[in-house]
């Protein structure tokens, strides 16, 4: 009676540790987006960092995601300079938790983050 008690606090331990980890490191991935955005001259080049940023720091953190997206919003970096301007990305991870023994839990979990970064005014742009 108590072995199967115990097989699912086991389990929703476990499932709540991974959901919890990956919370942090998609919040930690949306950050380093932005990051790698606010340092871009131009939205091609915004977009394509941030998303190497972004799957980069999601591996670096151990998280396993079925999916990963991230989209950004470098419409900031067309602005002409002398204007205030921000960037913004959001990171989106399906964590799987079909291995956990809890039943009634869904396969996958979404966890998602947002970070903005303020445009240097005055920096050139393309």
């Amino acid at each position: 009676m108590i072995v199967p008690i115990l097989v699912l606090l086991v389990g929703l331990v476990v499932g709540g540790a991974r959901t919890w980890l990956a919370r942090g490191v998609v919040e930690q991935a949306a950050g380093a987006a932005v990051r790698g955005m606010s340092q871009a001259r131009g939205p091609g080049e915004a977009v394509r960092a941030a998303q190497e940023l972004a799957i980069a720091q999601a591996s670096a953190g151990g998280v396993r995601c079925e999916r990963l997206f991230v989209d950004v919003d470098a419409s900031g970096l067309a602005t002409a300079p002398g204007t205030r301007a921000t960037v913004t990305a959001r990171v989106h991870c399906d964590v799987p938790l079909g291995d956990v023994l809890v039943p009634g839990w869904p396969g996958v979990i979404g966890v998602e983050a947002s970070a903005a970064a303020v445009l240097d005014t005055y920096r050139g742009r393309k």
